[in-house]
């Protein structure tokens, strides 16, 4: 579970629910789009909050910045239906977004590990809006043996006590060391809030997907072999190999950045240096 950095955003960033064609999201976005526009799209149990970190560098390198909880995810309100949260769905969700980002110049896309499977799918659906594309800590198809197992309890959970999600927290909690260490009141607070809020439904499909994602690079190359790319990890991430991730960027022809001191959200971890590295590959690309 990813855990923000901080939980107050830049002063001169805003919240609010962004329109589009396919309903409402809600957004925090900072600054102006003097060189472009970034999407970042968070990852499973995941949101917008994952991203705090990174929006002033962003800002001050001359993007406007806008991350985003998708349907069903924290306050982003979607159906009790299993099936409104396919990735081809939450792709066509991303494109709508880019839609309506769209007037504010070149649109750089990034995914955060689930995420990452979001916008490859929404890429592989319509590569045109796009100016680059951002894999992070994230790989070709579904996640690794371990977190299979885990994701799948997880979702076997959420299919009996969906709607005791009070209960599966505390579970969670309990088992897993990492969610499990000692946070502070605020973020606890947050973090439970979250998780509550967040639609049964989105974490069920969304965890199916994780399971059971094949290996669409090939989809993703053929589709659009002309469209920058770069994947970025952390040094370690129990979620994908990073030995994946190395595989994927020859795959795909991207550039590769590991962020020193991190696992697997440098996003959280270290945004500084995160925030560093897209921007050098953003303005790359629009040369």
């Amino acid at each position: 579970m990813s855990k923000p950095p901080r939980l107050t955003v830049p002063s001169d960033a805003r919240a609010y629910l962004l329109a589009t064609a396919r309903g409402e999201f809600a957004v925090h976005e900072a600054g102006a789009p003097v060189r472009g526009t970034a999407l970042l799209v968070p990852g499973y149990t995941g949101s917008k909050e994952d991203f705090i970190g990174m929006l002033e560098p962003l800002a001050a390198a001359g993007y406007r910045v806008v991350a985003v909880d998708g349907r069903g995810q924290y306050e982003s309100p979607g159906p009790r239906e299993e099936s409104a949260y396919t990735l081809e769905e939450l792709a066509r969700d991303v494109l709508a977004q880019a839609g309506a980002l769209a007037a504010a110049g070149p649109l750089h896309l990034l995914g955060h590990s689930l995420g990452g499977l979001v916008v490859r799918a929404a890429v592989v659906r319509d590569p045109a809006p796009f100016a680059s594309l951002a894999l992070l800590s994230t790989g070709p198809g579904a996640v690794c043996e371990d977190q299979r197992g885990r994701t799948k309890l997880l979702v076997a959970a959420l299919e009996a006590m969906g709607d005791d999600m009070p209960a599966i927290w505390a579970a969670m909690r309990a088992q897993d060391p990492r969610d499990a260490a000692a946070d502070s009141p605020e973020m606890l607070e947050f973090l439970r809030g979250r998780w509550l809020a967040t639609v049964p439904e989105q974490l069920i499909g969304t965890g199916r997907a994780l399971i059971s994602e094949p290996d669409r690079i090939d989809d993703l190359v053929r589709m659009a072999p002309e469209l920058p790319k770069l994947v970025l990890s952390g040094v370690s991430d129990p979620v994908w190999p990073v030995s994946a991730m190395d595989d994927m960027a020859e795959r795909l022809g991207a550039g590769r950045v590991v962020i020193p001191g991190t696992e697997h959200s440098p996003n959280a971890e270290e945004p500084a240096a995160t925030a560093a590295a897209l921007a050098a590959f953003w303005d790359a690309s629009a040369r």
